[in-house]
């Protein structure tokens, strides 16, 4: 019976209490669980859009150096290392620091020396932990080179099958995959033991300490420092100190395992961009006349490519430029669209200066149609409407009349609905061009850049699109990349770049 004045609530009421309690408590877990997963799938979201957002802003000589396996395992890997990091690892921060603190605090309350004695064991276990922790962070970094090397020869192979068949490189290529699956795997396994050598290694120690405490505690309670049951508290607080203990362990090992990965990111922020030109006025080409006036350049590592370089085009003239690989006219094309900038000298359309005008509109107003075709793999509008999304279906049309694609593309099954697969894959060589030319003539710009546009025409494909082209043609500034001679009588004016044996650049010569 209960003392007189003193009502208890009955079983029902405290079921009841008890059954509330748990239901705010599974709220309440809820709602936690919910919120650290909806943030860390928020922040592993915008780190990948930023990270792509920089990657549209890199200039093509980033992406010729670095492999494409390396540039997607930012944004799939590194971007959600850190996300996880950040939601799971570093919220266990804060309860294991305020055990920590709070046990400490009151076993310097209870028994001061003590106390200091615990406190001193710390460098002891963060020297063990600095130790092991330091052997992770080259092998994540090995690891990731190896993944990243798996994830690229996948993605080379995906658009190799017909090659990888043709040249009964099956076997091979497993063998290659497999041998490269087999390192990355090594490599994991060795994380791992490292990863997992931590925890154990700093409980023990900690266990080493208990055992130093309780040995040093005992001999208080015998001097009459400590009595019995202070001893018993003492020592439960000093199991509440070595869990953090062995919790930070297991942080400090995810640390080093993430930090690769933040340095990766951080050395991919750091790359410089193209420039931002956002500020500056847009070019006026009303006419298309361009000036390449003592224009110099060179790739990173290489002889130059061009030197002193200087040709003149008038606005409406179609000029074809041949000369042989590697004298420099592709990189005539790149430089004008501002891919690069050259290193010397200038580049004017209507008499400006591109640097002095926004990037954007410099290439609004120029059209390049490139040798090696790039679609996407959707239907056939899509891609020919790709630099103008708001153009009208007889707009698409025309343009595919013009490129002479117009028939070929009545004859799919869906016709202009048609996908066409990765890079065009379920067309010919001929009918993908034909749709890159049908892109960049619907974009209808001022200047164009044709770099072997007609490479994969038959002769009767060919001549029928010099034909058709004249008016066009007429109506814009041509550079005229070509080979052909069929494509030479396009031209106004033929030049032809060769390579200067004096400076290892290239010259220009009447054809």
């Amino acid at each position: 019976m209960g003392e007189p004045g003193i009502v208890f609530p009955s079983i029902s009421t405290l079921l009841a209490a008890w059954l509330i309690l748990m239901c705010i408590r599974s709220i309440f877990s809820f709602f936690s669980s919910y919120l650290v997963g909806s943030t860390g799938a928020e922040m592993a979201a915008n780190l990948r859009s930023r990270t792509y957002l920089h990657m549209q802003m890199l200039p093509l000589t980033y992406f010729a150096e670095h492999r494409s396996g390396e540039l997607l395992t930012l944004l799939s890997n590194d971007a959600e290392e850190i996300s996880k990091f950040v939601t799971t690892t570093l919220v266990q921060l804060l309860p294991l620091c305020l055990t920590f603190l709070g046990a400490f605090i009151i076993m310097a309350m209870m028994d001061p020396m003590i106390s200091l004695l615990a406190i001193t064991l710390m460098p002891i276990y963060f020297v063990v932990m600095k130790v092991l922790g330091r052997r992770i962070r080259p092998i994540t970094s090995a690891w990731i080179v190896s993944w990243s090397s798996l994830f690229s020869m996948v993605q080379e192979n995906l658009g190799l099958f017909p090659t990888i068949k043709a040249f009964n490189r099956e076997a091979l290529e497993a063998k290659r995959f497999k041998d490269k699956n087999d390192n990355l795997l090594n490599l994991s396994k060795r994380q791992i033991l490292v990863q997992s050598m931590l925890p154990p290694t700093i409980s023990l120690l900690a266990s080493a300490g208990m055992v130093l405490l309780l040995w040093l505690g005992y001999r208080h309670m015998e001097s009459g420092q400590l009595e019995p049951s202070e001893l018993v508290s003492l020592l439960l607080y000093a199991v509440m100190l070595t869990g953090p203990i062995s919790g930070l362990a297991n942080v400090y090992g995810t640390v080093m395992h993430t930090r690769g990965a933040a340095e990766r990111l951080l050395e991919f922020f750091a790359v410089q961009a193209e420039p931002t030109t956002e500020a500056l006025p847009n070019l006026e080409c009303s006419k298309g006349a361009i000036e390449f006036r003592d224009v110099s350049f060179a790739y990173p590592d290489r002889n130059r490519v061009l030197n002193h370089f200087n040709l003149k085009i008038d606005a409406g003239e179609t000029v074809a430029i041949t000369g042989p690989n590697g004298a420099g006219k592709s990189t005539m094309a790149h430089l004008l669209l501002r891919f690069m900038d050259p290193t010397d000298g200038h580049i004017l359309i209507d008499g400006t200066n591109i640097k002095d005008v926004s990037l954007k509109s410099v290439r609004d107003h120029i059209g390049l149609v490139a040798q090696n075709t790039l679609l996407l793999n959707g239907s056939v509008s899509e891609n020919i409407a790709y630099g103008n999304v708001h153009a009208t279906e007889m707009e698409i049309k025309n343009a595919a009349i013009s490129a002479r694609a117009d028939e070929f593309i009545e004859a799919l099954p869906d016709r202009y609905d048609t996908v066409i697969g990765d890079q065009g894959i379920k067309l010919s060589g001929g009918q993908r061009q034909r749709l890159s030319l049908a892109r960049t003539l619907l974009k209808n710009p001022r200047i164009l850049i044709l770099d072997e546009a007609t490479a994969m025409f038959d002769p009767i494909g060919e001549s029928g699109f010099i034909d058709e082209s004249r008016e066009y043609l007429k109506q814009r500034t041509v550079i005229l990349i070509t080979h052909r001679p069929a494509g030479l009588a396009l031209a106004n004016r033929v030049l032809r770049l060769a390579p200067d044996e004096t400076e290892g650049a290239s010259i220009v010569t009447d054809y």
